[in-house]
């Protein structure tokens, strides 16, 4: 599309005085740029772009009214309004694009030989006070320009002259070039772009996003989708983030209700585990702790349960499911431990020898040379200990008794 720019326009404003506002789709009013003086739009196409503007914005019904209509004759109405009406259709069409050329064939950035045609243009120091904003924003403007000019979709400055008129290219297509935000520059800023663009949204929303978090802190307390997503994404950061991990594991464990919540879910998993462990391996871990085949009915009851299980959906809990299929397959290997006589005699073993191990170990920590240097002597500690040695006899005299006569 053609934008007939009337080299007029280009005349600077006086420093301060405010140029024409863009209108609200502009990106990032903060300052002003002059506004092109179009072509007037050709009566098909103003047509058809208006009513496929009412018909998205106000219904069907009044858009085949409009498209029925006869043209306005811009005669009719007052010259401020046709003026603005139809920088409206410009910024429309083109979007940034219309600023980005102004910048383009009339800015010099500075450092740059003001020789030939570049003698008539100013640096972006000047052309923005001149135009009564910042120079970052005019130089965002020139290094969308740039970007847009090695992908061959405009021409590059050198051969453009202020004033110059060039097609332009659409508004869709302004924001894959242009970005409002300083931090857009900073290795940070480009980890998000780069982030964003690889889930497939504009930078300029992510941006926006990372440079105010207390809007999507309201956002997340607000919405239960936004906050489902701000899960997710924290998950996939803590994957790779030891210290994101260390933060939200303190944080949980010095909060009691998420710390609750954790050892129960933790528990669920365990028992889920365990029946799954069953399926996978073909065997079951008993009582005691040995590990040994499951029995046909004990994997049958597991992969049942497991089944249940694996198909409830994410927003179902698997609590209750969990606790079920935990308690049955316990049931079924418990079960099937004392029918095996063989199984049986080897469970009571391990029980036996886990149980003794552990009053050892316990029995070993006691620091008995603690007892002579320091006054920590109760009289209960005696009487305890004498009835431990009674039982120690007493076992002993137990496990002789049960002790295969020596041949």
């Amino acid at each position: 599309m053609t934008i007939a720019l009337d080299p007029s326009d280009t005349t600077p404003a006086a420093p301060g005085t405010a140029a024409t506002p863009a209108p609200d789709t502009a990106p990032e009013p903060e300052g002003n740029f002059w506004v092109p003086e179009p072509a007037a739009p050709s009566e098909e196409g103003e047509k058809a772009e208006k009513t496929a503007g009412i018909a998205e914005g106000s219904g069907i019904a009044e858009a085949e009214e409009i498209a029925g209509a006869e043209e306005a004759d811009p005669a009719d109405h007052d010259p401020v309004v046709v003026q603005d009406a139809r920088d409206f259709g410009v910024y429309a069409r083109t979007g940034g694009w219309t600023f980005a050329l102004k910048v383009a064939r009339s800015v010099r950035p500075g450092g740059q030989p003001a020789e030939g045609t570049a003698a008539r243009k100013v640096s972006a120091r000047a052309f923005a006070a001149l135009a009564g904003c910042s120079p970052e924003r005019v130089m965002r403007h020139y290094k969308a320009w740039d970007m847009a000019a090695d992908d061959g979709l405009v021409p590059q400055f050198e051969v453009l002259e202020p004033g110059a008129d060039i097609e332009l290219p659409d508004a869709d297509v302004w924001l894959s070039y242009y970005t409002s935000r300083n931090s857009a520059s900073s290795v940070r800023g480009q980890a998000i772009s780069a982030a964003a663009e690889a889930e497939g949204i504009r930078p300029t929303k992510a941006l926006e996003v990372a440079e105010n978090p207390t809007a999507l802190r309201a956002a997340i307390l607000a919405d239960p989708g936004t906050a489902e997503a701000a899960r997710g994404a924290l998950l996939d950061r803590m994957k790779e983030d030891p210290a994101l991990q260390t933060e939200m594991a303190r944080a949980i464990a010095r909060t009691d209700d998420l710390k609750k919540a954790v050892a129960s879910e933790a528990k669920v998993a365990d028992r889920v585990g365990y029946v799954r462990q069953i399926v996978e391996s073909g065997q079951v871990r008993t009582p005691a702790g040995q590990t040994v085949e499951a029995p046909p009915e004990v994997r049958a009851e597991a992969e049942r349960h497991l089944s249940l299980i694996d198909e409830l959906d994410d927003s179902e809990e698997a609590g209750e499911w969990a606790g079920e299929a935990y308690e049955s397959v316990k049931g079924l290997v418990a079960r099937a431990v004392e029918e095996n006589p063989e199984l049986r005699v080897q469970e009571r073993r391990t029980r036996f020898y886990s149980s003794l191990q552990k009053a050892t170990k316990v029995f070993e920590e006691l620091t008995l040379d603690e007892v002579m240097e320091e006054e920590i002597y109760e009289e209960d500690m005696l009487q305890r200990l004498e009835a431990l040695q009674e039982a120690i006899g007493g076992c002993i005299a137990v496990l002789r008794k049960a002790a295969p006569t020596a041949p």
